[in-house]
């Protein structure tokens, strides 16, 4: 068993690592993805479409650098939802403005985002559907379909190593913890790290199946979307 000490609230983490849950999880995440993709491509097709028409210029499909297991970066991928240059502009509107700062800090994201393509893009972002590339990732090795979101390893920049080092046991995840909870758009960062440890601390393929289903039902009843 390891022990590690999350300094911040001074909780202490313990966890094995289960050979065998991390390769019934993997089987699962396998079957699973592939059921998904099946099921959701033409979805997918429309999808791309829409993105073509709405915001020609740009990519239909947006990578970004990701801390993954042990602390190692991969391109997680998206359905573009941001106009081209979004982190340009983003940078131009917290330079310009202390409150934009301020509630960027806390929530890492903006609640009125002016970088996100109109109609498709607040549709894809409230639905959660530009996150179907990800099942890409799962089959090839760099997620899971439950863990922690991935982060951005800049968002960890008042964390210590230790804490980076807890959340980057497991592999990322579709869905997790944080994904589940009513009100996950108005906590905070900080809120979302300590979530996601917990889950690390109580995690299991029961617990696993469970979050996968209430994902589902958060999406259908749109509680928190």
């Amino acid at each position: 068993m390891k022990s590690i000490y999350y300094s911040e609230n001074n909780i202490r983490v313990d966890y094995l690592e289960k050979r065998e849950h991390n390769q019934v999880k993997r089987i699962f995440d396998i079957g699973f993805a592939i059921f998904a993709i099946a099921i959701f491509l033409p979805i997918m097709i429309i999808i791309a479409f829409l993105i073509k028409v709405s915001s020609p210029e740009g990519s239909i499909l947006f990578k970004q650098k990701r801390l993954g297991l042990k602390n190692e970066e991969f391109d997680v991928l998206k359905f573009r939802t941001m106009i081209p240059n979004a982190e340009e502009k983003l940078k131009i509107l917290i330079d310009e403005n202390q409150e934009v700062k301020e509630e960027y800090l806390k929530y890492r994201k903006l609640k009125n985002d002016i970088r996100i393509i109109e109609g498709i893009g607040n549709f894809l972002r409230k639905t959660s559907l530009d996150e179907l590339p990800q099942f890409f990732n799962v089959l090839k090795g760099d997620m899971s379909i439950v863990g922690p979101r991935p982060y951005m390893k800049a968002e960890f920049y008042q964390y210590s190593t230790t804490v980076v080092n807890i959340i980057t046991s497991v592999k990322p995840g579709i869905t997790g913890y944080w994904q589940i909870i009513p009100s996950r758009h108005d906590t905070t960062f900080r809120n979302r790290v300590e979530t996601d440890i917990e889950y690390i601390r109580k995690r299991d393929f029961l617990l696993d199946l469970s979050i996968v289903f209430k994902t589902v039902a958060v999406m259908v009843l749109r509680k928190g979307a």
